[in-house]
């Protein structure tokens, strides 16, 4: 490709550092890509190698995953992939979508106030919502879910549960646990949704 100057970024530590010289190749299955990279090395006017820790690379980690996975023949063409660079934080658009405007627990709870079933529910689907019944409790408008230990939690939908999930991450409840704690964080103060866990994660 004509390249004379090069930059170079790996999140493996011990190649980094082999090929910099600043430690040694003992592996005798690395010294042969040494020493083909250090002749290598000789046909640009400038190179450099620095070392990113993974945390750091998690982008070029997962394309390069992508590129492993996908199998392409010479001279196929494929799409392009388009990156999104969203202004909200990502587990701003975790919670699930409420496209027909009513919550998550809606089905749920006429089934457990009327014992009726979302029309043209399929035979799966009603034995799904009887299962899923069996833990929920009404009162007047709001449904509660009995956890575990016996507490019941509020049920929440989209909206909420975006507000809960600011106020515990970043507001005057600001938490600095990972995904896991933190749902159990917003448990503990009588909230749930089905997707708390993987939106605070």
């Amino acid at each position: 490709m004509k390249v004379r100057k090069l930059e170079v970024y790996g999140d493996s530590a011990l190649i980094i550092y082999q090929v910099k010289g600043e430690w040694q190749t003992k592996d005798p299955k690395l010294i042969p890509y040494q020493k083909y990279l250090l002749e290598l090395i000789k046909k640009f006017e400038e190179i450099s190698f620095t070392h990113l820790s993974r945390d750091k690379n998690q982008f070029a980690d997962a394309l390069a995953t992508l590129a492993v996975m996908a199998q392409m023949e010479e001279g196929q063409t494929t799409q392009v992939l388009r990156i999104k660079a969203r202004g909200e934080p990502a587990y701003c658009f975790m919670t699930e979508e409420e496209i027909d405007g009513k919550p998550w627990y809606h089905d749920i709870q006429v089934y457990v106030k009327t014992r009726e079933y979302p029309p043209g529910a399929s035979r799966n689907e009603k034995r799904m919502i009887r299962r899923l019944a069996l833990g929920y409790f009404p009162s007047g408008e709001i449904l509660y879910k009995r956890s575990s230990n016996g507490e019941l939690l509020r049920c929440v939908d989209a909206k909420e549960a975006k507000k809960i999930l600011f106020e515990t991450h970043e507001g005057n409840c600001a938490t600095h646990a990972n995904g896991s704690m933190m749902a159990k964080q917003i448990m503990r103060r009588g909230y749930f949704s089905t997707t708390m866990e993987k939106d605070c994660i």
